[in-house]
């Protein structure tokens, strides 16, 4: 059964409690809603990111609706996930670990794009810090150096991810002592 949500300012909200459970505990989709640190299992109403709506509902697991009720295709959730910055490749970044299995969550406060776990949120610390580089973007050392030594202080490898023409490779970076 498809669980439907609802586009709202630039997020989808999934407001029936069973589906946002369903989303949630099976594998760690969205955010519930006034909750600092989910556990699994919370009835409340979850908040979906574009990448992950669109994500969702091109494996078919998710209706979104617009504020009329009618259905968004899946051409216009890509279109929103695209007009924003460096959407395409975040995406495409996102896709590519979700699909490997791994459980991707916001890293905006760590400054990055992702924080990735191999198990889930509550489960274990997030191992991975990831970046996505836009293709022909170029990347300041300085800007490595910082992003490598804040991962390594919250004990998280940093990732820089470059998706490239259908395939996304990946540089794993690691303060090491000798």
């Amino acid at each position: 059964m498809k669980v439907r949500g609802y586009l709202v300012e630039g997020f989808v909200l999934v407001v029936d409690l069973d589906s946002s459970v369903k989303l949630y505990s099976s594998a760690f989709f969205g955010t519930p809603l006034g909750v600092e640190k989910p556990k699994g299992g919370e009835r409340v109403p979850l908040r979906l990111s574009l990448p992950e709506a669109l994500y969702l509902a091109e494996r078919g697991e998710l209706e979104v609706l617009d504020e009329k009720g009618e259905e968004v295709s899946l051409e216009r959730l890509r279109e929103l996930v695209n007009s924003t910055r460096r959407g395409a490749a975040v995406y495409a970044v996102y896709k590519d670990l979700r699909s490997s299995g791994l459980v991707v969550r916001s890293g905006l406060k760590f400054g990055a794009d992702f924080i990735v776990y191999r198990l889930g949120p509550g489960l274990e610390h997030a191992p991975y810090i990831v970046h996505v580089s836009e293709e022909g973007e170029r990347v300041d050392p300085a800007d490595i150096v910082r992003a490598s030594r804040v991962g390594h202080s919250v004990r998280k490898s940093f990732v820089m991810a470059f998706p490239r023409r259908g395939r996304t490779e990946y540089l794993v970076l690691k303060w090491v002592r000798l």
